[in-house]
């Protein structure tokens, strides 16, 4: 059954464009405009969250909130504001009235559905955990079809081994009354390591009964004296758990969602009938339309993966206007764009990639071009993988871990050498670092430390996991510099909210230091190890790379003569411009001041030049106001430089782009120099 939203927004735009895209994910969504109508919803059916507007019709948010939290004292709650400079208000609002999360407007589609998804898992753990037994809890949302038959597979795949397992307990024991002391070393690793593992596969009984024979031999360990009648014992009330019936495979849900969803736009009627039937028989959900006007109306309302449009809509590089004024949108600023035509010629291509387009398909094109556009384009428009790194030594915790993320957007490293951790750190640049705590070799604790003394990665999180509970070790674990700890077995649903958590802080502070407030644009570091990563995938492809330094012409004057504030609205223009503008996987940042940077991935310098000269264009046409009304013009220089031919290095192609840029000044400023 699927979790029921309410969704209280006075904007009729969001209105329609949030809750379509969390309908396409599974969630039923009950929208409202107003508190009446909230009041409705509540009153006529079991809500499992509500997303909340503070500034609503009628009533103030503060005050529904109240009513909504007497009513309802557990319902996660989202409230979205764009208003959260005050600190007190904040807290009284996540604390006093237990609000899960503030949503700062403007929020994505993608940022909702996560967070909703992370309020319901975490509203499962709090349930599970105060009723002090795991089992199916009402309002918890489903796993995805391909999760959840992974995670049947695994654990029957874990079932199978059992008996193996109880097999190596059995000789290790044997051996260990002998006086082995490797033996004794071997009978307990293998006890902790089932207690830590059989319940994450949902053997819960087999962990609990591991776990009293891991404490049973742990004294062992340290030379003191066992009672192994005692240990015989618990390990053959293990032996009898085995013979329990084995869990129960998680039922698959029905797939909810399509592929995606794209916006094909053409004036010849038949061929979108025969894209639409394609798309159908490949479950992408297309919509259709002869012109621009069309189009806006079918989309509204509708979330989009992406748009399909024909270079002459309408007439001559029709469709590049219409590129324009669809992303002019306030929701489809960034929306991912591919072209196509009869006709594919190298102007028509380069007024594509000016135009945002990833992709120029021909017409007429085949199901599988059409189904490789919407993957390119689905993919463009889902938020980034997050990169988790985990490390134990225990193969069955390393996949009990990997697959409770699955499907989450979460890219998972399983690492089993301690020694290999710092190199680990270097190539794979994880967001997360999950520790089992005793690791043979350094512990999981040793790790911590060393990592929290490196300065690259002491803002590194760290989720520690162990089979320890008491006082001694929380206080060891935040001593030792960890974020967060797990006990074992590993609950899926509390890992993946912890886990999210942790990231989606990560992700926040990364945007705040990564981008200019004023253009939104890429700052000077983040662009540089951006840069770098395309030219080394360039080298990799053997393709070409153009980087455009740009510069707006006589902008001190601009601020001098019409005031800092107009020239403000310059950067912030030209910001927007350049975001709009070109391809989604292309480069923009601001270098400094009133300097930009572009690079354009795939381009020379020759398609580069002819790409920005129509930027230029548009943007000498703009009309700016000063700070007394009066209106004014701009225009920028650039130096354009190609990768390889110019340089293979980041550095080096700066340099060369920067002296390509004052020669464009030197020669008179409102030009492109190669």
């Amino acid at each position: 059954m699927s979790s029921i939203v309410l969704f209280l927004e006075k904007d009729r735009e969001l209105q329609t464009v949030m809750p379509a895209f969390l309908r396409e994910r599974g969630f039923r969504v009950e929208c409202a405009r107003s508190v009446q109508e909230a009041r409705a919803v509540l009153a006529s059916m079991p809500v499992d969250a509500a997303v909340v507007d503070s500034l609503l019709p009628g009533m103030v948010g503060l005050d529904f909130l109240q009513e909504l939290r007497r009513a309802k004292p557990t319902l996660p709650i989202l409230l979205a504001s764009r208003m959260w400079k005050d600190v007190k208000g904040r807290e009284q609002f996540l604390k006093e009235l237990r609000v899960t999360r503030i949503l700062q407007k403007p929020y994505t589609p993608q940022e909702l559905f996560i967070w909703v998804e992370q309020a319901l898992a975490r509203q499962w753990v709090e349930q599970t955990l105060a009723r002090q037994r795991p089992g199916p809890v009402a309002g918890k949302p489903p796993l995805p079809a391909d999760v959840s038959e992974e995670l049947a597979a695994a654990n029957a795949e874990y079932g199978r081994h059992l008996k193996r397992r109880l097999a190596s307990l059995t000789e290790a024991l044997a051996q260990a009354r002998t006086g082995s002391a490797e033996s004794v070393e071997a009978l307990y690793y293998d006890a902790h390591k089932l207690h830590g593992s059989a319940g994450s596969f949902g053997f819960a009984p087999v962990g609990e009964a591991a776990g009293r024979l891991e404490a049973l031999v742990k004294p062992a360990r340290a030379g003191q004296a066992v009672d192994w009648a005692a240990i015989e014992a618990s390990l053959k009330e293990l032996a009898e758990t085995l013979h329990s019936p084995a869990p129960k495979a998680v039922e698959a849900p029905k797939p909810t969602s399509l592929m995606g969803s794209v916006l094909v736009v053409d004036d010849d009627a038949e061929w979108l009938a025969e894209v639409e039937r394609m798309g159908k028989a490949q479950e992408v959900k297309v919509l259709t339309a002869q012109d621009m006007d069309e189009a806006v109306e079918r989309a509204r309302g509708q979330w989009l993966d992406g748009a399909l449009l024909h270079v002459h809509l309408g007439g001559p590089e029709g469709g590049f206007e219409a590129a324009a004024r669809l992303r002019s949108q306030k929701l489809w600023d960034s929306l991912p764009l591919a072209f196509f035509s009869a006709d594919g010629d190298l102007a028509h291509r380069v007024a594509a990639a000016h135009a945002g387009g990833s992709l120029y398909l021909p017409k007429p094109f085949a199901t599988a071009d059409l189904i490789g556009a919407v993957e390119r384009l689905v993919a463009a428009r889902r938020p980034e993988r997050s990169r988790v790194l985990v490390l134990a030594d225990d193969e069955e915790a390393r996949s009990a871990i990997s697959h409770a993320v699955a499907g989450h957007r979460v890219e998972v490293t399983a690492l089993t050498d301690p020694f290999r951790l710092l190199d680990a750190l270097a190539e794979h640049r994880p967001e997360l670092l999950v520790l089992d705590v005793e690791l043979p070799g350094p512990s999981g604790f040793d790790l911590c430390r060393i990592i929290r003394s490196m300065p690259e990665w002491e803002e590194l999180p760290i989720l520690l996991i162990t089979t320890q509970q008491g006082a001694e070790f929380r206080v060891a674990a935040f001593e030792a510099g960890a974020d967060d700890y797990l006990t074992r077995p590993v609950l899926h649903e509390e890992l993946v909210a912890r886990m999210h958590s942790r990231l989606e802080r990560v992700r926040l502070a990364r945007e705040r230091s990564e981008r200019d407030a004023l253009t939104g644009l890429l700052l000077r570091r983040p662009f540089l190890e951006a840069l770098r990563a395309r030219l080394s995938e360039g080298r990799r492809q053997q393709r070409p790379l153009a980087l455009c330094f740009l510069d707006v012409d006589h902008f001190k004057q601009v601020n001098d003569t019409h005031g800092h504030v107009a020239g403000d609205h310059v950067l912030a223009r030209l910001g927007r411009l350049l975001t709009t503008r070109f391809r989604r996987e292309d480069l923009r940042g601001r270098w400094g001041g009133e300097e930009f940077v572009v690079a354009l991935a795939g381009e020379t310098a020759a398609s580069a030049k002819e790409i920005l000269t129509r930027t230029a264009a548009e943007l000498a046409a703009v009309k700016f106001s000063g700070d007394h009304g009066e209106s004014f013009q701009i225009t920028f220089s650039a130096g354009i430089v190609e990768a390889p031919r110019d340089g293979e290095d980041a550095e080096t192609l700066l340099r060369e782009a920067d002296a390509r840029l004052y020669r464009a000044k030197a020669n008179g400023r409102n030009r492109i120099e190669l």
